[in-house]
């Protein structure tokens, strides 16, 4: 285990201009991650759960205060370095999956790892044993067209995981899915925090905060509560 927390905010602001006013979404924010934590983003419709996403995904810079991912303060970086950092390090798992419709679950399993130049033979490995590991050994020459709501999620994990991420990040992971097939996910990523990943899953559904070992309740861009479960 690090000594440092993964995820590290430490006094964020992020605000936004709308004409003349400028708009706090996310107030004066401190949060440690553990390597290895399971954490539950949760809150109202406008309390900052999607700013919080985009910060942590480097897809976006806070306005003051800083943002430690591994120990390194991604708050002042450009573009291209943060581009980098979120293919290196950060695992995105979207709720309407996002899989290339023409490319086989194998296939999209491996582009993160096309983007970072691994040989091919390196990249099929993987590929090979992440299907295998999120239940789709026997569906890899599938194309996302061919398979249930259920198992594109499956295959949207793999390639979330494909590059081994320190994070990952998982927005209304199961938002799309019907009750049994969220019951999977939710017990793959149960899984997946017994191997020691750190998951990081934004949602509104309480039964996807009750899968986490912690929930942080965000309410007018700040924490209300932060509940170990």
């Amino acid at each position: 285990m690090s000594t440092h927390p993964i995820v590290r905010l430490e006094d964020v602001r992020k605000s936004y201009r709308m004409g003349d006013l400028e708009v706090d979404a996310l107030k004066c924010i401190n949060l440690d991650i553990e390597e290895g934590g399971y954490v539950a983003v949760m809150g109202p419709s406008g309390c900052g759960k999607s700013t919080m996403l985009n910060l942590l995904g480097c897809l976006d810079r806070p306005t003051s205060g800083r943002y430690l991912l591994g120990g390194d303060n991604v708050s002042d970086h450009d573009d291209d370095t943060l581009s980098a950092i979120r293919g290196r390090h950060i695992g995105f798992v979207f709720q309407s999956y996002n899989l290339i419709q023409q490319l086989s679950v194998l296939e999209n399993i491996e582009v993160p790892l096309f983007y970072q130049g691994a040989p091919e033979e390196e990249r099929r490995t993987i590929a090979l044993e992440l299907a295998a590991l999120v239940g789709l050994e026997s569906r890899t020459h599938h194309r996302p067209y061919e398979l249930s709501g259920g198992q594109q999620q499956r295959v949207g994990i793999a390639r979330a995981l494909a590059a081994n991420p320190l994070v990952l990040l998982a927005d209304e992971p199961t938002g799309n899915l019907d009750t049994a097939s969220g019951t999977e996910i939710l017990e793959l990523f149960d899984a997946l925090h017994d191997q020691g990943k750190t998951l990081i899953v934004v949602t509104h559904e309480d039964e996807v905060g009750k899968r986490a070992r912690r929930v942080v309740r965000l309410r007018d861009g700040q924490v209300e509560s932060d509940i170990y479960n």
